[in-house]
């Protein structure tokens, strides 16, 4: 906050200016909120050349690790993100050859599938690389089309479920209790973009069990083209941030995503979703055909399902995946 307060005297419009581009960039009224990721901060066994890291200005929170040096490279879906850092932690300590030669990206499911597609190229601003991925973990049907497209060396593995959420700023002001609340006029809602983000189709289908097409519609068509549904590009940042800054009144996430945010202190706060109307994905990864690192891959794929990996992926919410 310091550094944000000394840009604005020395630089006011190029503070506005970074204000405008950034989301860890607070508006009046929200002053003090930061994403947990604005540090940028990496693996500690990664922390051997110069960190340039400047926060909320010059970070990437979804890109970990150094994928020259890989021996190891992970594409998950950004659902669980906060927790990947743990698992990482608990399987370098059953394999401490790989310690500190493990790169994993956390972005929407879909658009990890066609970084794959696109040879494992990526661009974020203005730096472009290249990483062959060794596994692929998102949606169980997410993973089962990939085996389809014949891109995985054997079937998907299956390992959590988790069921959505709607979250809301602490202390709810908009009054939201359920899924039917989402399509009150007026109600501003900040929803995953169903074009590349898995969940949205998910949370379609609930909306839908709680209301109708027409609450599907309201949600995702009518509010999108009066501008009270904000679509996300990486709703597991965006969403958080647009509620904590006043942005939004709720949005409908993972209940992990809410129960993370929860834990670490932000002004956030979750309205659970009946059995009925809610919709339970199932978490699957599996290793790459073209894998760089296949030995390792397997072994990554295996300990998902181990006691140590559920016990973390516990912490969250999340429960053992049973058939």
């Amino acid at each position: 906050m310091r550094k944000q307060t000394l840009l604005k005297k020395k630089f006011p419009l190029a503070a506005a200016a970074i204000c405008g581009v950034l989301l860890s960039c607070t508006p009046a009224g929200a002053q003090g909120l930061n994403p947990p990721w604005n540090g940028g901060k990496n693996n500690p066994a990664l922390h051997k050349g110069l960190d340039i890291t400047v926060a909320g200005v010059d970070n990437l929170p979804d890109f970990h690790g150094d994928p020259a040096a890989s021996k190891l490279s992970i594409f998950v879906g950004g659902n669980y993100y906060f927790a990947m850092a743990p698992l990482v932690r608990a399987f370098e300590k059953a394999h401490p050859a790989l310690r500190g030669k493990i790169y994993y990206e956390t972005v929407p499911p879909g658009l990890l599938s066609r970084q794959i597609a696109n040879g494992g190229t990526v661009t974020v601003g203005n730096m472009t690389w290249t990483v062959k991925a060794d596994v692929y973990a998102a949606g169980l049907k997410r993973v089962k089309a990939m085996e389809k497209q014949g891109r995985l060396a054997g079937a998907p593995v299956p390992y959590v479920t988790n069921d959505l959420a709607i979250m809301v700023p602490k202390g709810n002001p908009a009054h939201i209790t359920t899924l039917k609340d989402l399509g009150k006029p007026g109600v501003r809602l900040v929803m995953p973009n169903p074009k590349w983000e898995g969940i949205a189709r998910q949370i379609q289908l609930s909306l839908k069990k709680a209301g109708g097409d027409a609450l599907e519609k309201t949600v995702y068509e009518t509010k999108v083209e009066n501008g009270e549904t904000i679509l996300t590009h990486i709703h597991h940042r965006q969403s958080p941030m647009f509620l904590m800054e006043g942005k939004a009144d709720a949005g409908v996430t993972w209940k992990s995503e809410a129960v993370f945010q929860e834990s670490i202190g932000n002004p956030i706060s979750h309205i659970n979703i009946p059995a009925a109307h809610n919709t339970t994905a199932i978490y699957a990864a599996g290793v790459l055909k073209q894998a760089p690192h296949p030995q390792a891959a397997r072994a990554w794929v295996n300990f998902l399902t181990t006691p140590a990996a559920l016990r973390i992926f516990k912490r969250y919410g999340f429960k053992p995946y049973v058939k």
